[in-house]
């Protein structure tokens, strides 16, 4: 019975998003005359407590391993701890589009409960575009891929869920880039519904930004989760391989920061209208294109779906649908779209175009290298494109974009002169210089990791700068926002090139009692036995780790089995201090009884995802800078109204 409420939820949802769509265009055309006008935000709300109670069903039956139902038996197995159960719920095609809609809803209805600044019109327009969306995804969730399907006859267990997502960090790490894909969804109906009536104005900006914001967090939050995941699960002591499943999240996040700078000019400065209009429909166009990607079959991934083709096309045409219509539509209304203020090339506004730029043009190589792959092999030319591409290509637009980055936020708005900030930007110079000197000179760097050090260091001092001469707690909450991100920015790029510039590889086969290095490390096995976990066995080392002649660590890597599904898995063992990371990966025995070690000592690469969250907590802030700076704006305006109102009485 579970299923089927459910799935009975789930056709509700479907027809009040139809008819929050077909209310909402209506009311756009014929204006508030039409009676259905009052029903649009009510669809809205009540489709999301519908949706939800769906994901719930959802979640119960993963909960109670229901093996009667085809999704659980597909993905789960009664002897999983539970919180892999429950993860499991989305941790497959069908619950993770389930969960997309949920989040997708629980927008819509949050947009119509609380959303009072835009103009009614462009309110309908908005929640109209929003229900066109959320019913493609209905009708694919309905008629494709249903998560409630029952089998005839109940399996006597389950098949489980793939051992690499069998991770804590992985299970939540979709959710996160969900909502951040939604966020992107909202920004998209927003400037679908500022396009159909012409109203792309500052109080759109600010309608739109804070779900942008939200969206870029989150994003950011899960790109940042699912490399840590990467780089410790899979073995292999990467962080980022651009893979396409990782360029698919990718993709947006690049989207969604050039339209967050874009759109935050465009609410305080009313400039850029344009600019933001089509960065809301790129940013949702390559949510849809990773979508399209993860889901369609079309990549071998350990992060994607393998589904059947039939499902690839079904989200390549709502893909051609939303983004072929959203383009035609801006390519119809752009021209109506009025300038907006207008800015010098030396400018804060200018520095922002800049960057922007340089963000679409590196959207368009990762999407280049990401695609072209596919494109060869359907006329049977196999092609890898891989890091000799990406970190190259990416670094003739990234490096400008830097030091843009780096001297930006010292600029005013509207019009500048840089022989202003000249003693600032000799400041930066200058450190960026010596670096490049001092690197060159204590070790053999290649060129893009000393560039990446250099321009880690640059930045991070260009954003410390706008700070300088003013009393910090004065400072606004969204400047420090920008500041901690921009350091993230900084921090993070640090991390990567000094990953890549100093990091050692030991790949040793020792005996019990052994030892061997890795930079400044002493590695000694002590032992191998195996342990048993809840759905696994493994076999287990146990290594001292010294550093520089110090006091051992013991750390226990583990070569796992899984049975359900049959599949053997690396558990690395990890190692921080201050200065780097030390990783280890437990191998195989070799024929002579020596067992494989394979090691690696990372100077500074925690400062990867240090900086990752340091730009996630920096959008933190401004999200709330800019809700109370907007609450605070509308209580002012209130009281100015109530002040002319009690005049006019008087008079």
């Amino acid at each position: 019975m579970i299923a089927e409420v459910g799935l009975a939820a789930l056709w509700l949802a479907a027809a009040l998003a139809a008819l929050q769509m077909v209310a909402g265009f209506l009311a756009v055309r014929a204006g508030d005359e039409t009676e259905l006008a009052g029903l649009i935000r009510p669809a809205a709300v009540v489709q999301g407590v519908l949706v939800s109670i769906s994901f719930v069903m959802l979640l119960w039956l993963f909960a109670v391993t229901d093996l009667s139902v085809k999704l659980v038996v597909a993905n789960s197995h009664s002897m999983k701890p539970l919180v892999f159960k429950i993860a499991g719920a989305w941790g497959n095609h069908e619950g993770s589009m389930l969960l997309w809609v949920t989040v997708m809803a629980l927008a819509g209805a949050l947009i119509a409960l609380v959303e009072r600044r835009l103009p009614e019109r462009t309110m309908q327009a908005t929640l109209a575009a929003q229900g066109v969306v959320s019913l493609g995804f209905y009708a694919f969730l309905l008629f494709s891929s249903n998560p409630f399907e029952r089998l005839p006859t109940p399996a006597a267990e389950g098949m489980g869920l793939n051992p690499l997502l069998q991770d804590l960090g992985l299970a939540f790490h979709p959710p996160t880039l969900y909502l951040g894909y939604v966020g992107l969804s909202v920004a998209f109906s927003f400037a679908v519904g500022a396009l159909l009536t012409r109203q792309v104005t500052p109080d759109f900006a600010r309608a739109m930004r804070p779900w942008v914001l939200g969206a870029w967090v989150f994003l950011t939050v899960g790109i940042t989760a699912g490399s840590y995941w990467a780089y410790y699960e899979l073995g292999w002591g990467g962080w980022w391989f651009w893979d396409p499943v990782e360029n698919a999240s990718l993709m947006p996040w690049l989207a969604a920061t050039a339209l967050l700078h874009s759109a935050s000019v465009l609410a305080s400065r009313d400039a850029l209208r344009v600019w933001t209009i089509m960065l809301g429909v790129v940013a949702f166009s390559m949510s849809m294109v990773g979508t399209f990607l993860v889901r369609s079959g079309i990549l071998t991934s350990v992060h994607a779906f393998a589904v059947d083709p039939e499902r690839g096309s079904f989200i390549l045409m709502l893909l051609t649908v939303y983004i072929g219509g959203a383009l035609l539509l801006f390519g119809l209304r752009a021209g109506t779209v009025s300038e907006g203020e207008r800015f010098a090339v030396a400018s804060r506004e200018g520095a922002l175009v800049f960057n922007n730029v340089m963000l679409s043009a590196i959207l368009a190589i990762v999407l280049l290298g990401t695609l072209y792959p596919l494109v060869t092999e359907a006329f049977d030319v196999r092609v890898s494109v891989g890091p000799p591409y990406f970190n190259p290509v990416g670094a003739i637009f990234t490096v400008p974009m830097l030091v843009v980055m780096a001297v930006g936020p010292l600029l005013r708005w509207r019009r500048d002169r840089l022989d202003r900030v000249r003693n600032e930007i000799a400041i930066i110079a200058a450190l960026t210089l010596a670096a490049i000197v001092l690197f060159s000179l204590i070790a053999q760097v290649e060129l893009l990791p000393l560039l990446g050090l250099a321009l880690g260091l640059a930045v991070g001092v260009g954003s410390l700068l706008p700070l300088r001469g003013r009393k910090l707690t004065h400072v606004p909450i969204a400047t420090w926002g920008m500041v901690v991100a921009h350091f993230g920015i900084a921090v993070a790029l640090v991390g990567m090139a000094s990953e890549s510039a100093f990091s050692k590889e030991r790949l040793a086969a020792v005996e019990v009692g052994q030892s061997t290095t890795v930079g400044p490390w002493t590695i000694t096995l002590q032992g191998v036995e195996p342990v048993a976990g809840p759905n696994w066995t493994a076999i287990e080392g146990r290594i001292a780790a010294s550093y520089a002649g110090g006091e051992p660590t013991i750390i226990d890597p583990q070569a796992r089995n899984f049975w359900a599904p049959p599949q053997q898995t690396t558990e690395s063992a990890l190692v921080t201090r201050w200065n780097g990371q030390l990783y280890a990966v437990m191998g195989d025995r070799a024929p002579d009884g020596r067992w494989q070690l394979r090691l690696w000592w990372k100077p500074f690469v925690p400062l990867i995802w240090l900086g990752g969250l340091l730009v996630a907590l920096g959008g933190v802030l401004a999200l709330v800078g800019r809700v109370m700076a907007d609450l605070k704006r509308r209580e002012v305006v209130r009281r100015m109204a109530s002040r002319r109102a009690e005049q006019e009485k008087l008079a």
